[in-house]
């Protein structure tokens, strides 16, 4: 009988278990809930009453207090990280997705979490991706296809110059004084990507013009190349 009594007490206990497990979930929703909640009073804060948004003056002061300049690349990682469709603007939905993949609820937390973004988006996959939203994010207006030379060299400059200064520095040179292009497209937006990781710089000596380089690539190598024949002409002399 005892042992009997002693199983009706073990089933009693175990079925007693999925109460345990729903106050767990009820916890796990409650913390959930009040971290949304957080977030969601953090974007009120800066948000347009107007456009129920955060417009460009809300993000100039979001920058402000996260001690960020405007025009830092990490304010363009964390709009990718929202996946902001529109330049200078945070809807709600926006803001929710990105803070809490990054579990941040306030302004000391995304500083914390700065570092974290900035190491995700340099792995090389993340980093295509962050790369070509860069580029779809300064797409400002309906249909648009291309950005101006003078707005896509300031985007090579903080997208790209962190990690291939030099090669940057350079492409910038040229596009601001060659008279060719007005304004640059997605494919070459994606190969002057491409041309950085593969073809050796300065030397340019595994860059080959028949394989399937853009025209504005084969002209900065020209551009490149009598560059340096120039300055190894008036070392000679």
């Amino acid at each position: 009988m005892k042992r009997s009594s002693s199983r009706r007490s073990g089933v009693s206990s175990s079925s007693s278990s999925p109460g345990s497990c729903d106050l767990l979930r009820s916890g796990s929703s409650k913390a959930v809930s009040k971290e949304t909640e957080r977030i969601d009073q953090l974007f009120y804060t800066y948000m347009d009453k107007p456009s129920g948004m955060i417009d460009p003056e809300g993000i100039e002061s979001f920058c402000s207090d996260l001690e960020v300049d405007h025009t830092d690349v990490r304010i363009l990682m964390l709009a990718w990280k929202m996946q902001a469709e529109r330049q200078g603007y945070f809807t709600l939905e926006e803001w929710r997705k990105g803070l809490k993949a990054l579990h941040a609820d306030s302004i000391s937390k995304i500083k914390k979490v700065l570092p974290d973004l900035e190491r995700e988006v340099r792995r090389p996959t993340s980093f295509m991706d962050f790369y070509s939203y860069s580029f779809r994010y300064c797409l400002t207006e309906e249909k648009q296809k291309s950005i101006d030379i003078e707005s896509a060299c300031e985007l090579l400059s903080v997208v790209l110059g962190y990690l291939f200064r030099h090669q940057v520095d350079k492409l910038v040179e040229y596009l601001k004084n060659q008279h060719e292009y007005k304004v640059i497209n997605m494919d070459q937006w994606m190969s002057f990507l491409r041309f950085c990781n593969e073809i050796n710089f300065p030397s340019l000596e595994n860059y080959d013009p028949n394989l399937a380089w853009p025209l504005i690539l084969d002209n900065f190598v020209d551009w490149m190349r009598e560059k340096q024949n120039g300055s190894l002409g008036l070392k000679s002399f």
